[in-house]
């Protein structure tokens, strides 16, 4: 007797969820101990970084399979997009929450270290040299002297690099829309360039960064919230930038199409969220 087909997808079992705990594991336990000065930290971080790397590639690869042999239903279609959707809101609240140390340490806590709104004036108790500024490397002046980076440099020309990668990944997306393959590709490939020459200016600003200003992750509360917001961002960019690597050479191979493409729009919804944020760096961190 004949059984009819379930609606809907069951997974199959897996085995990289485990593999990716465990470089997810050596990875945050190796950055950990190198922080707090541990001899093997650097070794277990790069050790769980290609395990993190290798166990990414395979899940991935098997997942574009399946949705090529037509594995995946509407439904999967779905759970994908709303996956999707809360792994970005995610990423918002994590940034969410480095925007708010930034902010929680300019507005309420050097201001209150100075002396403004307390009656007891910790700055002549506590710390009698220091006085209330923006950007500021105390109490202590820990890390020594700085200099900051001017809004109008590098980062002005990658905001415009990375606000024009928004622009050409739509017309990418438009041209797949409208089943024009030699178009997708090549605004693809832009998209790809931009995203790389962004991460190019941010690896120099850096450089220039410790190298010529003294701004270091050890210049106080300005240098650490800096290079968290700005250093976890390069990071995001760099994952976006790689997943625009696979999706431009999955259209080169001719996958997609005008109606089925949620790898391409997931993509997508990435990139520009990373825009986003950029922006808001841009306004909060640089400019103000």
């Amino acid at each position: 007797m004949a059984h009819a087909q379930p609606s809907y997808y069951i997974p199959h079992g897996t085995r990289w969820p485990i593999l990716g705990s465990i470089g997810l594991f050596c990875l945050t336990g190796g950055f950990a101990m190198s922080l707090n000065g541990g001899s093997a930290g650097s070794t277990i971080m790069w050790i769980g970084t290609a395990v993190l790397v290798l166990m990414l590639f395979l899940w991935f690869g098997q997942v574009i399979g399946e949705s090529e042999t037509g594995t995946y239903n509407d439904q999967v279609d779905l759970s994908f997009r709303w996956g999707m959707g809360w792994f970005i809101f995610s990423e918002v609240m994590f940034f969410a929450a480095f925007f708010a140390a930034l902010w929680y340490a300019r507005v309420l806590s050097v201001p209150w270290i100075g002396g403004e709104g307390s009656n007891l004036s910790p700055n002549v108790f506590i710390w009698p040299a220091f006085e209330q500024a923006w950007p500021t490397n105390g109490p202590g002046d820990i890390g020594g002297g700085f200099e900051t980076i001017p809004a109008s440099g590098i980062p002005l020309w990658n905001t415009i690099i990375l606000l024009s990668s928004g622009v050409t990944l739509t017309l990418a997306h438009h041209a797949l829309k409208a089943a024009h393959r030699g178009s997708l590709i090549f605004w693809m490939f832009a998209t790809v360039a931009l995203g790389v020459l962004f991460l190019y200016f941010q690896a120099e600003e850096f450089g220039h960064a410790y190298n010529d200003l003294n701004l270091t992750l050890g210049s106080g509360i300005y240098g650490s919230t800096f290079f968290m917001l700005t250093g976890f961002h390069g990071m995001h960019v760099t994952l976006g930038t790689i997943m625009l690597i696979v999706i431009t050479l999955r259209c080169v191979k001719g996958h997609f199409t005008p109606q089925r493409h949620f790898a391409f729009e997931g993509v997508a919804w990435y990139w520009h969220f990373v825009d986003v944020v950029w922006l808001g760096l841009f306004i909060f961190v640089y400019w103000l």
